[in-house]
C-alpha cells in the first residue's frame, strides 16, 4: 500500500488525444490506470483510442499498467438520473461541468459507502501514481472525482486532476 500523502491522479477521455494523454500520464509518473467506467467504450472516431482493448494495448506499450474496477462505476439507473438532469439543464454530456446533487448523494450512498477500498489501494504502485480513468473532461462532472475524494479522505492521497491542453 502506498504511503499516506501519496499522489492519486484522475483523467478523463474528452479533450485528449491518445498521445497527449499518454504523455500526461508519464509526466505525472502514473504507473497504473484504474478504469472506473461501467461500459468501456466510447462512441465516435475521435475517441476510439479509449475503447478498452485499444486503451489497454496503448497503455501496455507505454509501460503503464491497467485495471478495471466496474464496482466503482455508476449503475445504469444512476447514469440515467444524471442524463435527465443534463436534459433539464440543456447540457450535453461532453459539456457538463458538475454532477446533479441527487446523483452525488446516491452514488456515495449506493456505491462508495458499501465498498472497502483497501483492495483497490493495495493495487496502487508503491512508487509512482495511480490515476482514475473515466470519460468527462472536468473532474467535478464525473464520478471519478467522488472516488478520488473518498480515497483522499480515507487514505490521505493528494489528488491531482490531469486536464487536456486547451
Amino acid at each position: 500500500m502506498p504511503d499516506p500523502g501519496h499522489t492519486l491522479g484522475t483523467i478523463g477521455v474528452y479533450g485528449w488525444r491518445l498521445d497527449e494523454s499518454i504523455a500526461a500520464l508519464h509526466e505525472a509518473d502514473v504507473g497504473l490506470v484504474v478504469d472506473v467506467r461501467q461500459r468501456r467504450g466510447v462512441r465516435g472516431r475521435e475517441y476510439s483510442w479509449a475503447n478498452a482493448r485499444r486503451l489497454q494495448a496503448s497503455l501496455e506499450e507505454a509501460g503503464i499498467a491497467y485495471s478495471h474496477h466496474k464496482e466503482l462505476a455508476p449503475t445504469t439507473e444512476l447514469r440515467h438520473l444524471q442524463y435527465r438532469e443534463d436534459d433539464r439543464l440543456r447540457v450535453g454530456k461532453r459539456s457538463r461541468v458538475a454532477l446533479a446533487p441527487e446523483y452525488v448523494d446516491r452514488y456515495v450512498h449506493e456505491i462508495l459507502d458499501p465498498l472497502d477500498l483497501t483492495e483497490l489501494v493495495d493495487e496502487f504502485p508503491a512508487d509512482g501514481t495511480a490515476a482514475l480513468f473515466c470519460l468527462e473532461r472536468d473532474p467535478p462532472a464525473c464520478h471519478r472525482s467522488l472516488v478520488a475524494d473518498r480515497l483522499a479522505d480515507e487514505f490521505g492521497f493528494a489528488v491531482v486532476h490531469l486536464l487536456p491542453p486547451d
